[in-house]
């Protein structure tokens, strides 16, 4: 497994907000579903209120 950071925004009730995280993850793309879930979860958003930047791999 390889490690990604994940950086973007998400929209909350003052605008938006910046967060960068780090997942593990086999690839890019699991590791955007993961942020993405992850996000959801704690702040309680929908998809459609996050917006993904970039996915680097380290």
């Amino acid at each position: 497994m390889s490690q990604f950071t994940v950086t973007g925004r998400f929209k909350n009730r003052d605008g938006f907000a910046e967060f960068e995280t780090t997942i593990d993850a086999q690839n890019e793309n699991v590791a955007r579903e993961h942020a993405l879930s992850q996000l959801g979860s704690q702040h309680r958003l929908k998809r459609t209120e996050i917006d993904l930047e970039e996915v680097v791999e380290q």
